[in-house]
């Protein structure tokens, strides 16, 4: 009785609060306004690094001594750095603001149960069309991997092999990770002879599509909002072969330096208004009940971030087996010679 006292105590007096929080997220993914909020509200000073991919941000975390008290893995990520001992068990859905996360991810594969992770932004990953330079169906995945002539060297994917792979698999009409070689080859194959219509690998989107630099690029749905905010007439398509469901999650790492400020965070990004911020400057629904109305109703509602009718259900794709893993490794090495 005396622990929960103590535990509601803490969170009954976090204004008593100061110090510091290292945070390390993908890049124009946090909103500025949101860390002006954290540091004067608790007195704790931010600093804020950026990375551009899980790998990038897990090869820093396996090499030891980041500094970083908070990462933000998107969910196969958390689940490899839930099984490698990398994160503190900090018990999100026990905080004040716990309550706030939506059912539907509570208890998820990667963190059944939230011991461990916060929600931030959640999305869907497939491409993005500007329709005032083509004008044919593109919800089909045939647009990435056998384009019309006309689409042809006007591609961008991205420089992600996870994302890759998953779409050319649903194309393939193969399981999501599965090690049949024969499968594999097909999706090899796809991958090879869809190359020479792809202009460039690039996470940069947003500036691809909207500077006219490609007609099509593979894109996150929040990216496409975005972009189409710039550019009235890009599309996001939503593929009938299947569309890839994603959530990046507010991690702490073990053994952070300032293991308090950074529960503080956790609790903070679940209160409505504070994930309405970060859904406002990124572009993306967050995964917390009732943030909804602190936000434009044209985002709300936008076909970016409430899907069209008859729309694929997204597919959380979880880790592939490592031998799975090595063998994607190859084609991609292969594939970006």
């Amino acid at each position: 009785m005396a622990a929960v006292s103590a535990a509601v105590l803490l969170w009954a007096v976090p204004a008593l609060a100061d110090g510091e929080l290292h945070i390390y997220n993908w890049g124009d993914y946090t909103n500025p306004k949101l860390i002006e909020k954290f540091e004067k509200q608790y007195n704790i000073k931010v600093t804020l690094d950026d990375y551009d991919s899980n790998e990038t941000m897990l090869s820093k975390v396996r090499a030891g001594n980041s500094g970083y008290d908070i990462v933000v893995p998107s969910d196969y990520t958390v689940k490899i750095m839930v099984a490698e001992g990398l994160l503190e068990k900090t018990e999100p859905n026990a905080m004040p603001n716990g309550k706030n996360i939506d059912p539907r991810f509570v208890d998820v594969y990667w963190d059944s149960g939230r011991h461990y992770t916060a929600p931030w932004q959640f999305g869907t990953t497939a491409f993005s069309v500007n329709m005032d330079k083509f004008k044919g169906d593109i919800d089909t995945l045939a647009i990435l991997f056998n384009p019309p002539d006309d689409l042809k060297g006007q591609i961008n994917v991205l420089d992600d092999v996870n994302s890759v792979m998953h779409a050319a698999e649903r194309y393939a009409g193969v399981p999501r990770c599965g090690a049949d070689k024969a499968n594999l080859k097909k999706v090899n194959d796809i991958l090879m002879a869809a190359k020479p219509s792809w202009k460039t690998f690039s996470y940069d989107t947003i500036a691809k599509i909207t500077s006219g630099d490609v007609i099509v690029s593979e894109q996150w749905n929040g990216a496409s909002y975005r972009a189409r905010q710039k550019v009235p007439a890009i599309k996001y398509a939503y593929p009938k072969e299947g569309i890839e469901g994603w959530m990046d999650n507010v991690a702490v790492l073990k053994g952070a330096k300032n293991l308090d400020n950074a529960k503080l965070f956790q609790d903070f990004v679940m209160a409505p208004e504070n994930a309405a911020l970060i859904s406002e400057f990124a572009g993306y629904d967050n995964g917390i009940a009732g943030s909804h109305k602190f936000l434009a109703a044209e985002f709300a509602n936008s076909p970016e971030i409430s899907p069209p009718a008859g729309s694929p259900t997204p597919e959380f794709v979880p880790p592939c087996p490592p031998d799975v893993v090595e063998i994607y490794n190859k084609i991609w090495t292969n594939l970006r010679k």
